[in-house]
């Protein structure tokens, strides 16, 4: 189907739901232009996590659970709803970046079933760092915790978009990585950047305007360590693969939370 066909409202969101979570989505079409809507609107599928994220964490409150077991369910949620594939993305981008193997060798230890030892010390500090962060956040009220559960998942998907911009190329003729690379023209992937972090503000601003002023401020400076990686895996690979598209998901999400963190609930107690 050439890029140029016309592409229904839904096939967008269709294709960031089909690819992204697993939410039963039927994805009715494969094309790069499904693709691209479905790269723009990756926040909104994050937005979907995030809720459901922080649903449970904060079911978890009201049962007397603690805030460190709310943290623990709010981190399990989007693992169970991507079927651990950003993480396994992780892991495995970890093992190909610290293999030091010429860039088709590190592509093959990729694609191999079993994590390697920088992508398990990878992925268990990424998960300790999001579990901390999210449990000092809702050991400081509810409110903060459930923020931070939303706004890392739609951070996460954000940096899929950044990602997925024109110029970035493919490591791989196939696989989700060459299907989604390079579809996002810069202006769309701006503006969708520009309006997670004007949404972010916003919702933050129901807890007062330092809370306002540093939820906005997490969704690009997440997007900083993100935007390395990609660069770094880019050099390394070739461009970006599926596995990649993982790794920046799960650093930008953890890169939010830390954000979030920092300056603890603000000087109007948040």
């Amino acid at each position: 189907m050439p890029e140029t066909s016309s592409l229904d409202p839904l096939d967008g969101p269709r294709f960031a739901f089909g690819t992204l979570t697993v939410i039963p989505v039927r994805v009715h079409r494969w094309d790069r232009v499904a693709a691209r809507g479905g790269m723009l609107c990756a926040p909104l599928a994050g937005l979907a996590v995030g809720v459901a994220a922080a649903g449970l964490g904060l079911s978890l409150l009201l049962l007397g659970a603690g805030p460190l077991l709310a943290a623990v369910g709010s981190v399990a949620v989007p693992a169970a709803l991507t079927r651990g594939l950003h993480l396994d993305g992780l892991a495995d981008t970890a093992d190909g970046l610290g293999s030091g193997k010429p860039a088709e060798e590190a592509l093959a230890i990729m694609k191999r079933s079993d994590i390697g030892p920088f992508g398990v010390l990878t992925l268990v500090l990424t998960l300790l760092a999001q579990v901390a962060a999210l449990a000092g956040l809702y050991a400081d009220s509810w409110a903060r915790g459930a923020l931070g559960a939303v706004v890392s998942a739609v951070a996460a998907r954000l940096a899929l978009t950044v990602a997925a911009r024109t110029g970035v190329p493919a490591a791989r003729p196939e696989g989700l990585g060459a299907a989604v690379a390079g579809v996002v023209p810069v202006p769309g992937a701006l503006a969708v950047a520009a309006a997670v972090t004007l949404a972010a503000g916003a919702a933050g601003a129901l807890l007062g305007p330092w809370e306002a002023v540093r939820t906005a401020a997490a969704v690009p400076l997440c997007l900083v360590p993100a935007e390395l990686l990609l660069r770094r895996c880019a050099q390394r690979f070739g461009g970006v693969t599926g596995d990649v598209f993982g790794a920046l998901a799960e650093s930008a999400a953890t890169a939010a939370l830390l954000v979030l963190c920092l300056g603890g609930p603000g000087p109007l107690g948040g």
